[in-house]
């Protein structure tokens, strides 16, 4: 038996006992607080409940969007309405209830939870079921009964004395036969199940078009806003000491031969004006598009940005010697320097693991998490930087999920689709 095969069918196994789990408590805690902060909606409670409850389920789904593509390469593309930031709560849970978006992630929770159940349990099944097959065939089942078979049936097999017992071994070597080729297909038809009613439809490609559109409006106000700040920065810093440096040299011109002293004194602050000039122009060409990163590639960017973090940071990063687009790298690099200025800001960690990987699935994808052993609580929402991540990676079709108890850990997953040069 291939050592390699048997272990990605038992761990297929154990992810399918964990969404089973997941698929049956999760998807119904969260269908049960919808309903309830819905019908709360006319008494006011459910405007305030029901963008919280939303977000849940949100984060759940795009939790399992995750999992396919990491998992079982199924990509789950997502198609919700940006809702602005700062809106009142009122307005926030409207726009949320007519995305069509958030109502296919609530169709998809009793769905979830039934067949979604079923289809993550039939490949654990497969790995873990035959198991009692085989306690029963070896007289293991006397340490948990009494020593009798009275009303036994494993499977088919009513199992009534040993050589029942042996029919049920035999059944068990089978089921474990079968799932040395089925069970990671089998898992997969779960994620295929959760992509046929998250997925948006042939109907909502005009949505799925406006969503880009205004993803892509966005990216274009920030370029503008960002072209505005190099301005400003280069008028207000780097324009404002050269003109002054000017100044000091026409007056040391002026006195090199009357007052050398002054002179002297003059050139030496000139000098430094010099220096500090070239180290504002190298932050202003660092935070534009950081020369590491032009040189080096996206993995030894963010060892750089990670060595100047005040928090501890590894970085661990495995792009198969390939390099994403130059605006895919860029996107990428600024999205890791906002969650991690965010981590450190604002989770009180100790300590920040990235790890960047290229995942060879359909076109390629680029997947990033950042990982902080803080206090938790880190949201997507209004006033929060993890929106402009979000806004950020709209841009080329990406997603990102956050993943902050409270309590800690913190983990933002983001991913791209790109290929590797």
């Amino acid at each position: 038996m291939d050592t390699n095969r048997a272990r990605t069918v038992v761990t297929a196994g154990l992810r399918g006992l964990a969404l089973a789990l997941i698929s049956l408590y999760g998807s119904l805690v969260l269908l049960v607080l919808t309903l309830v902060s819905l019908v709360l909606i006319p008494v006011g409670i459910g405007l305030i409940t029901t963008p919280w409850v939303l977000g849940g389920v949100r984060a759940h789904a795009d939790r399992r969007r995750l999992l396919g593509a990491q998992w079982c390469g199924v990509r789950i593309p997502p198609a919700y309405r940006p809702v602005p930031a700062g809106v009142k709560p009122w307005t926030r849970t409207f726009r949320l209830l007519g995305d069509p978006a958030i109502w296919r992630d609530l169709r998809w929770l009793p769905v979830d939870m039934t067949a979604g159940f079923v289809t993550a349990l039939v490949p654990a099944a497969l790995v873990f079921y035959p198991l009692e097959g085989f306690a029963l065939a070896f007289g293991l089942w006397r340490v948990f009964t009494d020593g009798t078979y009275v009303g036994w049936w494993y499977g088919f097999v009513p199992v009534s004395g040993q050589g029942s017992a042996l029919l049920a071994g035999l059944l068990g070597v089978a089921l474990l036969a079968a799932s040395y080729f089925l069970t990671p297909a089998l898992l997969r038809v779960h994620f295929l199940l959760t992509r046929s009613v998250l997925a948006p439809g042939q109907g909502e490609l005009a949505e799925r078009v406006r969503v880009l559109t205004e993803t892509r409006r966005d990216a274009v106000d920030s370029s503008a806003a960002e072209l505005r700040r190099i301005e400003r920065d280069l008028h207000d810093g780097a324009q404002a000491r050269l003109v002054a440096m000017g100044m000091d040299l026409g007056t040391i011109e002026a006195l090199i031969e009357k007052n050398p002293a002054k002179a002297r004194e003059l050139l030496a602050r000139a000098r430094q004006s010099s220096a500090e000039t070239l180290g504002e122009l190298r932050d202003l060409v660092r935070g534009i598009h950081p020369p590491v990163l032009a040189e080096r590639g996206l993995g030894d960017a963010v060892r750089a940005l990670a060595l100047r973090m005040p928090v501890p940071t590894e970085v661990v990063a495995d792009l198969g010697g390939g390099r994403a687009d130059a605006p895919v790298e860029s996107a990428a690099y600024f999205a890791v320097s906002e969650v991690l200025t965010n981590a450190v800001k604002h989770s009180g960690a100790d300590r920040i693991w990235v790890d960047l990987q290229h995942v060879k699935e359909g076109a390629g994808l680029l997947r990033i998490s950042v990982t902080d052993n803080g206090g938790g609580g880190a949201v997507v929402g209004a006033g929060s930087g993890l929106s402009g991540v979000e806004r950020r990676l709209g841009t080329f079709d990406g997603v990102l999920a956050v993943s902050s108890p409270a309590g800690g850990p913190t983990m933002v997953t983001m991913e791209i689709p790109c290929a590797l040069s």
